[in-house]
């Protein structure tokens, strides 16, 4: 079993397209992984509760946290957070929906909640999960393969997909985007991108695509694909950096991805396309990202990425003002409990408190934790998660 972090991202790079899958097992487990997809049926597991300290958070009353659970063991699950009570509650999809045999399924990769629905991509299972989003039970689910984000406009979710099976392969095919009427959970139309498409954002009619090209290394893609959704077809490329993962919009119509470059001469870095022309208008070359999230006009960052030139991983928190495009600060926890983490995984913001919620993925194979901040970066709280904690999704209303 390997066990220390210089093998852990070494299975990261040999299979760079499992973002945010970084497996201890996956060699293992893969075989298993490309001829069986079936879940075994096991005993409902109740929920557990861990009273963490409540608060006044306005109109946000809680939030939901997507567990991806490690590659091939279909372990992933869903956690909720209750301000009002302080209650932090694990594993409350199994026990919400025990007819759902195969519960959530084999890795989540992305968690949203859009009108009074909770959606989870559930990326191995080639399904996404449509829950409600008061009670977390099971709505429907629509099948989208190798399945990797979501976002919404009017009555349509969009989804991208890398359109096969998990592998490695120099001529894998080109991915696609999955459009979905959300009132039937029917797939009406595909739009075809680059390589291994990642997330995406929404721009007035536009939808822009962040294309990693993972499966076809060294030969990653460059470009983010813009697709026009009155006519959902992709009418141009932009080429940015190798790599392509993480997207954000700001209120200024200006989009920021990142580039995991290429693990060795090409350095991870943050660029800025404006969507008023659809041109890369600068580089970040100091703002390494493994996640983000906007929360006015303040980006929070972190970045865990491994370099094989340096044999490090280099991991830091930062704040960049989007507005000026300065870093503002690259400490956002000052207490100095940031040494409690083993492998930071996944960044929230609560828009109303700003607490900043950090995930730590631990040994990517034992629950993980959460950690809760205060806008000064000190620590709240802390507990327990499910398996390789990494998405959270706000919510208005508590779960009943």
């Amino acid at each position: 079993m390997l066990s220390d972090a210089r093998n852990e991202f070494s299975i990261n790079f040999v299979f760079p397209f499992v973002t945010k899958m970084k497996r201890l097992c996956l060699l293992l487990l893969l075989p298993v992984l490309l001829f069986s997809g079936c879940r075994t049926i096991e005993p409902v597991t109740p929920s557990e509760k861990t009273d963490v300290g409540g608060g006044d958070a306005g109109d946000i009353a809680g939030f939901y946290l997507l567990n991806e659970g490690n590659m091939g063991s279909n372990k992933c699950t869903l956690d909720y957070y209750d301000y009002a009570s302080g209650i932090y509650r694990k594993n409350i999809y199994a026990e919400r929906n025990p007819g759902v045999v195969q519960e959530l399924g084999d890795v989540g990769n992305d968690l949203q909640i859009y009108g009074k629905r909770l959606y989870a991509v559930v990326n191995c299972s080639n399904l996404v999960e449509v829950m409600d989003a008061t009670t977390a039970r099971h709505i429907g689910q629509v099948s989208v393969p190798n399945c990797r984000y979501i976002v919404f406009k009017d009555q349509y979710a969009y989804v991208s997909s890398y359109a096969g099976p998990v592998e490695v392969d120099p001529n894998y095919r080109l991915g696609y985007v999955a459009k979905i009427d959300t009132a039937s959970l029917r797939v009406v139309d595909t739009c075809v991108v680059g390589y291994q498409p990642e997330e995406m954002v929404i721009k007035g009619n536009k939808l822009y695509v962040a294309n990693s090209g993972g499966y076809r290394v060294p030969d990653y893609d460059n470009t983010v694909s813009v697709i026009d959704l009155s006519s959902f077809k992709e009418t141009k490329k932009i080429e940015v950096a190798p790599n392509l993962h993480r997207m954000e919009l700001d209120a200024y119509g200006k989009i920021w991805v990142s580039s995991r470059g290429d693990y060795y001469d090409i350095e991870p870095m943050t660029y800025i396309i404006d969507t008023q022309t659809d041109q890369v208008i600068e580089c970040m070359e100091l703002l390494a990202c493994s996640d983000m999230t906007l929360c006015g006009d303040s980006l929070y960052v972190y970045n865990n990425a491994w370099s094989y030139v340096t044999q490090t991983s280099d991991v830091n928190y930062a704040i960049v003002n989007v507005k000026t495009h300065q870093v503002v600060t690259r400490r956002f926890i000052t207490d100095g409990t940031e040494a409690q983490f083993q492998n930071p995984y996944g960044i929230a913001v609560n828009p109303n408190t700003r607490e900043i919620f950090v995930t730590d993925a631990r040994d990517y194979i034992t629950p993980g934790k959460i950690y809760c901040y205060t806008p000064e970066g000190r620590l709240k709280w802390s507990t327990n998660t499910g398996d390789i904690p990494s998405r959270i999704a706000f919510t208005h209303q508590r779960l009943q």
